[in-house]
């Protein structure tokens, strides 16, 4: 699937710009990691999975990573990438446990971008270009900002990833950085 693809499709089943942004966001970061971690040649699929991992998220809220499997199967979609956006729902919606490398960073990093992107807004600068791992790091502890970002799946992903969270803070602020998508 080419990214045109994935991205009309993700608007096919979502029309909120919070949401679409969010898939665009979590693509240009899966790209990132594909290419710094040496799957470059499978960036496109990485970024798809990206792109894809909440299709179902705005229309079906209660299915999460259940309805999602069932339109991809309709539309034809690679079993792989069906498996992938869905396993970021680990524990919280479904069994599938990230296996594969890029399982683990989406795991990872979906939950965690939403709280370097609330992080960088409190920011005088409103961007993550001058964002400290420190304070990410802050902010983390505090269960009550931005509390819909779970700190548990972003501590078991780091810990799946076998990196620290300071590792992946890290990391994921300079996929961040490298955003088109991201102001």
């Amino acid at each position: 699937m080419k990214k045109q693809e994935a991205l009309s499709l993700l608007e096919e089943y979502n029309k909120g710009e919070f949401h679409l942004k969010h898939g665009r966001i979590v693509g240009d970061v899966m790209r990132w990691f594909a290419n710094e971690l040496g799957y470059g040649d499978e960036a496109d699929f990485w970024e798809t999975v990206g792109i894809l991992h909440d299709l179902d998220f705005e229309m079906y809220p209660d299915e999460h990573c259940v309805k999602s499997q069932e339109i991809m199967r309709e539309k034809g979609l690679d079993e792989r990438l069906i498996r992938a956006t869905a396993s970021h729902g680990y524990g919280l919606c479904v069994d599938i446990k990230p296996e594969h490398e890029m399982e683990k960073v989406l795991y990872a990093t979906d939950e965690l971008t939403g709280l370097i992107g609330a992080v960088a807004v409190m920011r005088p600068s409103k961007s993550v270009s001058d964002l400290e791992v420190s304070s990410v790091k802050k902010k983390f502890k505090d269960k009550k900002f931005a509390a819909g970002c779970s700190r548990d799946v972003i501590r078991n992903g780091a810990e799946m990833l076998g990196w620290t969270l300071e590792e992946l803070i890290e990391k994921t602020i300079l996929a961040m950085r490298a955003s088109e998508n991201v102001d």
